[in-house]
């Protein structure tokens, strides 16, 4: 996938322009913002009384907030850029399967990992690991996700928006302050901070109802207008980006054919792009990489990972919670049509200025090849390219591949070779390329000031059609609010998770006295967790401006890599938790540790591996190793799920009777304790609690069957 909204602005900047359309704009703007304050801190009063109710919305929340609440913690500048540029690329639609693997992956975890989950009555998902390993594995889960939420995600989530927006606004003022990038880096984490210190989970759900919808209206609103412009787009400009040489009968046969509507035009311009098989040599979303290593982060994503799973954690039942992840997977089969076609559209309006943004920012690259082509020198940094300057210029390319074998000594590698007879000139100079990086001593340099040669900044085809499709008069402004809430909602998810991981997960189990009990328990958990929300937001604010070092490589680049780390570790911990039930106990923390280091292993002997396929690789050899220790030392007895144990309806109200009945008891206590009592569970409650929705089973099966059609009507 591609770099995020920030590195696209700027191209778009650079080509286009901004203007924030004025008043009508800003009213929007601002009105959205004020209206998803005005709701989260409305809905979620009173939701801070004790730890449940913090932190898991008092296990009140139902289907259609989880639903939203999901899509919004999930979908951020990521997919409205990133996905958009991959659309744009050569990869196409091929990119919806990240999407579409998540629809299946969300009907997986509604009836095989929720119901798991809230039979155990955890709040955190390192808490299932004693359950089923022992409190190491625990802990270790715990201290990884904390650091990962904390340094990573919420530090890279924070920088993305606030580079975004300072791009946007840049050289404006707001109230005698500069909208720069430190500015927006404390908005997003202040306004995340604002909802969830008041209201934990509760106000996040409701926020992100506001929010997730928003997002889906917004890639409507991108769509109809990108369809519009396609519609209505000069024919020889449209013929122009086709790869067609100007001038030939096909070029004119071509133009000729796009005298049709707006789908017509779509269809026949973007037909090597409807296409979800990518050669399994790509290295981006190879097709092998959809029969097992993408199905590796997105039911880690979508099953394991705190910031999502909490909103089921939290859901008014069994029924409630799979109903809202069936809903989630609805709307993700929806989300490639609103995002990735429009990314597809903006490189048949607007490839003239991708290709122009691409090469002002390797021009100094460029110029610096045209003088050294001639005498190849080794001590100077070799030359960096990507498929997409392949595309614009073979011929360049294949000097350029040439000049870095020769200050090599080496020959240019073949990798045509059998089985890839049929391969892509783009895929054969790029992997020849990497090649040649595997060969290269460790002191060669690539890329001076890490800057890789592009034909095409297809990142930028969001922004462009934001600058240049996207009407003002309200809409854009809309546009801008939607995006920044869909970045402060995922931000605030992180928020919510790491401070509950914290507070449940460490503080509760190592530091707070076990002699604390009852409501001051209660009361201390939430105060820590409001005070941990306050730290990791300082902590995420000030971190956050370290990753705009090009070492990281981008940032989309540096949470794929950090995450490989630890998710393979994870989901083989947890399939062998679920489903092989003598396991041992240690292979927990075999597994999470474990993971890392051959990751590690992986990434840097064997670096033509692309991370989809690694994380296959890395949760294949840990399965092994569960099958292998599951035969030498296995457990004496059977893994059997524990419940908790829930007091009758009787036994409540018998002591609900006793408190009233109390001297002293004022009326304000006494309605307190009453509606106190209402939200206990008990053994009835759990019963009901835990019934699977039928009405979940169908739709998710409808669900599964409509991910299976858009596969064969796109398989190509």
């Amino acid at each position: 996938m591609s770099n995020l909204f920030f590195a696209a602005t700027e191209a778009a900047q650079g080509s286009a322009g901004n203007s924030f359309g004025g008043v009508c704009d800003l009213v929007v703007f601002f009105l959205f913002l004020a209206a998803v304050i005005f709701v989260a801190f409305g809905m979620s009063r009173n939701s801070a009384g004790d730890s449940e109710s913090y932190f898991l919305a008092g296990r009140g929340l139902k289907w259609w907030l989880i639903g939203f609440s999901l899509i919004a913690a999930n979908i951020s500048a990521e997919q409205f850029v990133g996905m958009s540029g991959n659309g744009s690329d050569y990869i196409g639609l091929a990119v919806a399967s990240y999407e579409w693997i998540a629809a299946l992956s969300l009907v997986i975890v509604a009836f095989f990992f929720l119901p798991r989950f809230l039979k155990a009555g955890i709040y955190t998902i390192p808490q299932y690991l004693e359950t089923r390993y022992n409190r190491g594995a625990r802990t270790i889960m715990s201290i990884f996700m904390m650091i990962m939420l904390v340094a990573v995600n919420i530090t890279i989530v924070t920088f993305a928006g606030a580079k975004a927006y300072s791009v946007f606004f840049q050289g404006q003022e707001f109230a005698g302050m500069s909208l720069d990038l430190n500015f927006f880096c404390w908005l997003i984490g202040i306004f995340a901070a604002l909802y969830i210190f008041a209201g934990g989970l509760k106000a996040c759900a409701w926020a992100d109802l506001l929010q997730g919808s928003a997002l889906i209206v917004a890639g409507a609103v991108v769509l109809y207008f990108s369809m519009r412009q396609l519609g209505s787009a000069d024919p020889v400009v449209l013929a122009q980006g086709a790869g067609l040489v100007e001038g030939t009968p096909e070029f004119s046969d071509f133009v000729q054919s796009l005298s049709g509507g707006a789908m017509d035009r779509f269809q026949a311009l973007n037909a090597d792009k409807l296409r979800m098989n990518l050669p399994k040599w790509d290295l981006v979303l190879p097709v092998t990489a959809l029969i097992f290593g993408i199905w590796i982060p997105n039911l880690y994503y979508w099953g394991l990972n705190q910031y999502i799973i909490q909103r089921t954690l939290g859901a008014k039942s069994l029924g409630e919670g799979q109903k809202g992840l069936v809903f989630a997977a609805f709307m993700k089969l929806i989300i490639p049509f609103i995002v990735i076609f429009p990314g597809m559209i903006a490189f048949n309006l607007y490839h003239a200025d991708m290709n122009k943004t691409a090469l002002e920012h390797s021009a100094s690259e460029l110029e610096r090849f045209e003088q050294l082509a001639a005498n190849p020198d080794p001590s100077q940094p070799l030359f960096l390219f990507n498929r997409s300057y392949v595309a614009f210029a073979p011929d360049k390319a294949r000097e350029m591949l040439e000049y870095d074998a020769k200050a090599l000594g080496v020959e240019v590698p073949n990798v045509k070779t059998a089985g890839r007879e049929n391969m892509a000139v783009e895929d054969e100079y790029l992997l020849a390329l990497m090649e040649l990086q595997k060969k290269a001593p460790k002191n060669v340099v690539w890329g001076e000031n890490n800057v890789t040669i592009s034909g095409y900044d297809t990142d930028s085809a969001f922004p462009l059609l934001m600058s240049k499709v996207i009407p003002t008069g309200g809409f854009k402004g809309f546009m801008l609010a939607a995006l920044l809430g869909a970045i402060i909602s995922s931000v605030a998810a992180m928020l919510n998770a790491a401070s509950t991981i914290f507070t449940m997960d460490i503080f509760n189990e190592y530091i707070l006295s076990k002699k604390i009990e009852g409501e001051a328990r209660q009361k201390k958990l939430v105060a820590i967790g409001r005070l941990a929300v306050v730290v990791f937001v300082l902590i995420g604010c000030i971190v956050a401006p370290i990753w705009a070092d090009p070492k990281y490589r981008g940032v989309f680049t540096a949470i794929q890599e950090f995450q490989g780390y630890i998710s393979p570790g994870i989901f083989a911990a947890f399939v062998v938790g679920f489903w092989m039930k003598k396991a041992p106990n240690s292979y927990g923390v075999v597994a999470l540790v474990g993971c890392p280091i051959l990751y590690f292993l992986f990434s840097k002997f064997v670096p033509e591996l692309d991370f989809l396929n690694r994380m296959g690789v890395v949760f294949g050899i840990l399965i092994v190793a569960a099958f292998i220790m599951r035969f030498i030392s296995p457990r004496k007895e059977a893994f059997v799920q524990p419940m908790p144990e829930y007091p009758t309806e009787a036994t409540l109200d018998a002591e609900l009777a006793t408190a009233l009945a109390a001297d002293g008891v004022s009326e304000e206590e006494k309605t307190r304790l009453t509606n106190l009592r209402s939200h206990k569970m008990s053994a009835e409650k759990w019963s009901d609690f835990l019934k699977d929705s039928k009405n979940a089973k169908i739709f998710g099966i409808v669900v599964v069957v409509l991910t299976i059609l858009l596969y064969i009507k796109y398989w190509a």
